[in-house]
């Protein structure tokens, strides 16, 4: 069985004897422990690591991710970093005065993604790679395609207040940054891929940053149009959002996800079991604030266990992912790996190995 035809069992419920475990490291991290942490990797293969190895040389970062450093994305809006290997925030607005609205030219999905320039013709090659050799064809539009774009545009403050007031202009801004991404799930539809991944953190530690109302106003009707094409397709949708979302899952199950990417202790596990298990299938976003950078090897093996015995399935439906941040201890870091590897395998009634 090809890793593609495993993954669409276990996303589409159709049975899963190994839960997928994916752990995303940070190039800051890997700058910090590039003398110990490829030792680690290699000692657990059934975990997968990206990316695998660190980067050729010590300081090759994005522009983004390069402290002191100005970088401009394809909106216009000014980003700024403080620490290396990690990405910085918008701190100069392309429409922070709704006077720039009318002149504003947006950019062209046929050319460029959020950030930068986009070569459609190798991303097809890509895709048709993939597939030929087994692998999951995975389109993927920018973190922030929607709330965060639309913070990054306004200026988060400036976006609060157009909410609150009901600015008739930030319907015609909704509608430019949603014609935008119809643009680049487009383009991905047309190559055939197999998903299509989304990211929009729209959460706090314990609730959304605008209220569900607001939300479904502004929010939810370009989730539902990006989504519905992506499903019409027969695409899966892929979704990810930090923070407190539990008031609008059954919302993003209707807007047509078919993969949800919460994070674990802000949302609650038997939250997560309430709203998701069964619907969809979670990709679960392991601890990085508390019992990972500051407990012990116990607590995470015990924690990471307690995710597997609540969510999981022998009919699929699971996925474990962990994103790598600088604070880390490294001992932990290889408890996490342990641990996925140890209570990723399930037995036919559902008990873990």
């Amino acid at each position: 069985m090809t890793d593609r035809e495993k993954w669409l069992r276990n996303v589409e419920f159709r049975g899963c004897d190994a839960i997928p475990c994916t752990v995303y490291v940070s190039a800051a991290v890997w700058r910090a422990y590039r003398d110990y942490l490829p030792e680690i990797v290699e000692r657990y293969p059934d975990i997968d690591v990206s990316p695998p190895r660190p980067p050729d040389e010590e300081d090759r970062f994005t522009l983004r991710e390069r402290r002191g450093e100005l970088c401009t994305d394809a909106w216009g809006c000014v980003w700024e970093n403080l620490q290396d290997g990690m990405v910085g925030q918008v701190t100069k607005p392309a429409l922070a005065d709704w006077e720039s609205l009318s002149g504003y030219d947006p950019p062209s999905p046929a050319r460029t993604d959020h950030f930068e320039l986009k070569d459609w013709d190798r991303e097809r090659r890509l895709m048709s790679s993939a597939r030929e050799a087994g692998a999951l064809a995975r389109g993927a539009v920018d973190h922030g395609f929607f709330f965060q774009r639309l913070c990054y545009l306004r200026g988060f403050e400036n976006l609060m207040v157009d909410m609150a007031a009901s600015d008739p202009r930030l319907g015609s801004l909704c509608r430019m940054v949603l014609e935008f991404n119809k643009g680049l799930v487009r383009r991905y539809l047309d190559i055939g891929v197999d998903v299509v991944h989304f990211g929009d953190d729209l959460g706090m530690q314990e609730r959304l940053m605008i209220s569900p109302q607001a939300w479904r106003r502004y929010v939810k009707p370009a989730y539902a149009e990006l989504f519905g094409m992506c499903r019409d397709a027969g695409a899966h949708v892929s979704l990810h959002s930090d923070g407190y979302v539990v008031d609008i899952m059954p919302d993003l199950i209707e807007c047509g996800a078919t993969i949800l990417n919460p994070q674990d202790l802000c949302n609650g596990i038997e939250n997560i079991r309430r709203e998701l298990k069964g619907k969809v299938c979670i990709e679960l976003d392991i601890d990085r604030q508390s019992i990972v950078p500051r407990g012990t090897p116990d607590q995470i093996d015990a924690h990471l266990r307690r995710c597997v015995e609540v969510l999981g399935s022998p009919r699929g439906g699971l996925m474990l992912v962990w994103g790598v941040y600088p604070g880390t201890p490294l001992e932990n870091i290889e408890a996490v790996m342990r641990a996925m590897s140890r209570h990723r395998r399930l037995l036919a009634d559902g008990s873990i190995e």
